[in-house]
């Protein structure tokens, strides 16, 4: 340490006799980086050309129609061409909206999907990650096939769409992960799930900042439950008809979950903005802020709401929501209305199932 006049020199930078602390210099790099961000343009999505996954039903539908809104075209992939034919029917934009029928797991589907777009709109520009699996049940009664299943969907599947699209995409190309905030907060029967949203929200953040120098901004949404009709194509373990109640329920409850088209509006913004990660939707809010300031207290209460679920029921079978539906969940109205908006009705179990999205 150096000393003038007899006192230590405080850490700091000093030039032409002045003395800047460190502490001064972040704050103005801070705010300058906080300036940059206030006054850079919005991405204007107007002719630009998107693809966006697990695109037939459910948030992908709401995020098309956002898109398209905005002056977006899109293409559409999913597993089930029936479902895609009827999206693309129900969105009514004409040569604006292309369809590719394709898994996401599958490298070649992945290669056609990108293949097709550009062919189709002559560019892509952004691509939405947003084709996930979802597992309702307890920890007891899944297997480890169950998380490594839903680890190639909602994690190794936009890793593997990213650096398809990624030559495409250098030079002011968008991409965005739809996570959850089970990849923030472990939610209980949901153990696979949480999982695969804590890789895909880690696996945002990574993209982020290694894509960034190429002129690629990524934006991972971490969004509570939305009314998206989408638990009738949930796989249900343990005890199916009381799993499935619970969650199909809280999935369609007002001041739980959030509307889908509002959902997506909100998505569409984060996107445009260019965050880096957006929490969407108040209980999403909430819960991070509990993780973050008082995360023994946030255990002990996913603690409680554990004991208060459906006990395992000692097997590993799995049921597709719509199988196991009962007289409350199927005449909930909000739930059919989300259902029947959102291309549910005729989904396929070889379709994206339902997501905490």
């Amino acid at each position: 340490m150096g000393f003038t006049q007899g006192r230590p020199r405080r850490a700091g930078l000093h030039t032409a006799g002045m003395r800047i602390p460190k502490r001064l210099l972040l704050t103005a790099a801070v705010g300058a980086v906080a300036a940059r961000r206030a006054f850079r343009a919005p991405y204007d999505l107007t002719g630009r050309a998107a693809l966006i996954t697990g695109g037939s039903r459910g948030l992908g539908l709401a995020l098309a129609r956002e898109l398209l809104d905005r002056g977006a075209r899109v293409t559409l992939m999913a597993r089930s061409a029936d479902d895609l034919e009827r999206a693309q029917v129900s969105l009514n934009a004409g040569e604006r909206v292309q369809i590719v029928a394709g898994d996401v797991t599958v490298a070649a589907d992945i290669e056609r999907a990108t293949g097709e777009t550009v062919r189709a709109h002559g560019r892509l520009d952004v691509l939405v990650n947003n084709a996930g699996l979802i597992q309702v049940g307890p920890l007891a009664d899944m297997t480890e096939g169950d998380f490594r299943e839903i680890l190639e969907v909602n994690a190794l599947a936009p890793l593997r769409l990213t650096l398809a699209a990624r030559p495409h995409l250098r030079g002011g190309g968008r991409v965005l992960i739809v996570s959850s905030v089970g990849g923030r907060v472990a939610v209980p029967h949901l153990a696979p799930y949480s999982v695969s949203k804590f890789a895909s929200a880690g696996l945002g953040q990574a993209l982020r900042t290694e894509l960034a120098r190429e002129g690629i901004t990524v934006t991972t949404v971490l969004p509570s439950l939305m009314r998206t009709g989408s638990p009738m194509n949930a796989s249900v373990k343990g005890s199916h008809a009381q799993e499935y109640a619970w969650f199909a329920t809280a999935d369609s409850l007002p001041v739980v979950s959030l509307d889908a088209r509002e959902a997506a509006r909100r998505i569409v913004d984060a996107l445009v903005r260019g965050d880096a990660e957006t929490m969407v939707g108040g209980p999403a809010w909430l819960l991070r802020v509990a993780q973050t300031l008082a995360p023994q207290l946030t255990a002990d209460l996913m603690g409680l709401t554990n004991r208060l679920l459906p006990a395992p029921a000692g097997s590993t079978v799995t049921r597709v929501g719509r199988e196991v539906e009962g007289a409350v969940t199927q005449g909930n109205p909000i739930k059919r209305a989300a259902e029947v908006e959102f291309n549910q009705l005729g989904a396929h179990r070889d379709g994206t199932p339902g997501d905490l999205k």
